[in-house]
């Protein structure tokens, strides 16, 4: 009797439902991200299910780790000034763009570098949206994933439960317009879904699918947080994540494989 392909079984079989976490208050340094969020859904009669992912917008883990910068408090170098004279840009944020940078990828019209972490992205990550009105701004988390393993821990004392946490930050990308959420800090979790070897259901071997879940489930929460709506946090329920020691530096692609450097 022949025996039938081996099928790749997907991550998910069912309705996935994202939940906004609303209530949270303004965030403070030394903030407890993992209680603020609890404590939150416990003021709206909800709580955390077995299986639920957390979807956190870096934007309150940085705010709690004293990540933020007052802008009156910078001194532009010669270099930020010239670029932000030529761009129509506030050389402050490019100061600290420049100082956050590990290298600078491109420095035309937008200042897109490389950070610490290995994310490329516009000004570092640098941000003054959704501070204090425009008298601060934000940097990314100095260890997003180490930031995500501490939530992840902090959740299961409170909870009892396993909870992956995913730190979001919206990105542009090459070649198309507009913003995406990617996650650049993870605990918790696989963060890839890798199908090579696998079968697909019409019997062909997968060679080249690796499929980063992490940042798609960034983005079903990015739908649902907003931008401006105050809802800084999400709880993804019916996704079938992998458990495991994933990271978001796993997914940043190494350098010998990156066809455009």
């Amino acid at each position: 009797m022949r025996k039938s392909p081996q099928v790749a079984t997907p991550p998910s079989t069912g309705e996935i439902r994202a939940l906004p976490v609303r209530g949270i208050r303004d965030v403070f340094p030394g903030d407890s991200v993992a209680d603020l969020v609890v404590d939150a859904l416990a003021l709206g009669g909800l709580r955390f299910h077995e299986g639920d992912i957390l979807v956190v917008k870096h934007k309150i883990i940085s705010k709690a780790e004293k990540r933020t910068v007052e802008l009156n408090s910078v001194k532009p170098s010669k270099a930020a000034q010239r670029f932000a004279e030529d761009n129509g840009v506030d050389a402050r944020v490019v100061e600290l763009a420049l100082r956050e940078a590990k290298r600078v990828v491109r420095k035309k019209h937008i200042l897109i570098t490389e950070t610490e972490h290995g994310l490329v992205c516009a000004n570092s990550g640098v941000d003054v949206s959704n501070v204090d009105g425009g008298k601060s701004a934000v940097l990314l988390p100095a260890d997003a994933d180490r930031s995500a393993a501490q939530i992840h821990r902090k959740l299961g004392k409170r909870t009892g439960l396993h909870v992956p946490v995913i730190i979001a930050d919206s990105f542009g990308r090459p070649w198309r317009e507009g913003l995406c959420e990617v996650a650049i800090g993870v605990a918790g979790m696989k963060v890839i879904h890798d199908y090579r070897g696998q079968l697909d259901p019409y019997g062909y071997k997968m060679h080249a699918t690796e499929e980063a879940v992490a940042d798609e489930l960034a983005c079903v929460a990015g739908l649902v947080c907003g931008k401006d709506s105050r809802v800084p946090a999400c709880i993804i329920r019916g996704y079938w994540y992998r458990k495991g020691n994933g990271s978001a530096r796993q997914m940043v692609r190494p350098a010998e494989n990156d066809l455009f450097r």
